[in-house]
C-alpha cells in the first residue's frame, strides 16, 4: 500500500503491525502445537494460458520446467490442460480455452497475487540470465526474489529461500 492510502484506510505502520500482533496471538501456534494438516500437499496449481505453444517455450524452454502431459479438458471440448513439473512432486498446470472471450490478467480478490516457485540459488541467479537474455522484465526484490511476469500476466516469483522458509524465518 502506498502512504496515503494506508493513512486513508487507517493503517499507518504501527496500526498495522498491532493488527498483525493481535491475528499472530489470537490464531498463530507454536509449530509443536499445531495439529496436522488435512491434506498431503498442493496437487497442481491451475492457471488460463491465452497460446499453448507460447506457455509451453516460455515455461518448458526459458524456465525449464518439464511438460510432463497435455490433454484434453473433460469439462470443456477442444480445450487443452497441460502440466509442467515445479519439483518435489509438484505441478503448475494450464488450461486454455479456445472461443471464449477471456479477459486478460486482472488482480482481484481471491485471485492469483503471484505464484512463488524456491529453487536452489545458483539454479535461479541462472534464470535470471535467462530473463535477460529474453528480453523479460523483472524486479529484484532481494538476493533471494526475483519477480516477473508470464506471457499471459501472471506474476511469478523465483525465490531461493527454501521450502518452508520466508526470507530466513520458519513459516512451515
Amino acid at each position: 500500500m502506498t502512504d496515503d492510502l494506508q493513512t486513508r484506510e487507517g493503517l499507518t505502520p504501527s496500526v498495522a503491525e498491532e493488527r498483525r500482533s493481535r491475528m499472530r496471538e489470537e490464531h498463530l501456534r507454536p509449530s509443536g502445537q499445531r495439529p496436522a494438516s488435512s491434506a498431503r500437499g498442493l496437487h497442481h496449481t491451475a492457471l488460463i494460458s491465452s497460446d499453448v505453444e507460447t506457455t509451453i517455450r516460455f515455461y518448458q524452454g526459458l524456465l525449464g520446467f518439464p511438460l510432463t502431459e497435455l490433454i484434453e479438458n473433460r469439462d470443456y471440448p477442444g480445450s487443452s490442460p497441460f502440466f509442467f513439473d515445479i519439483g518435489n512432486g509438484n505441478l503448475l498446470t494450464f488450461f486454455d480455452f479456445p472461443g471464449l472471450d477471456i479477459a486478460p490478467y486482472a488482480e482481484v480478490l481471491g485471485g492469483l497475487h503471484h505464484l512463488a516457485i524456491s529453487m536452489e540459488p545458483p539454479r535461479r541467479h541462472q534464470l535470471v540470465r535467462r530473463l535477460d537474455e529474453a528480453g523479460v522484465d523483472y524486479v529484484t526484490h532481494s538476493e533471494v526474489s526475483v519477480h516477473f511476469t508470464d506471457p499471459d500476466g501472471a506474476r511469478i516469483e523465483l525465490i531461493a529461500d527454501p521450502l518452508g522458509e520466508m526470507y530466513g524465518n520458519e513459516v512451515l
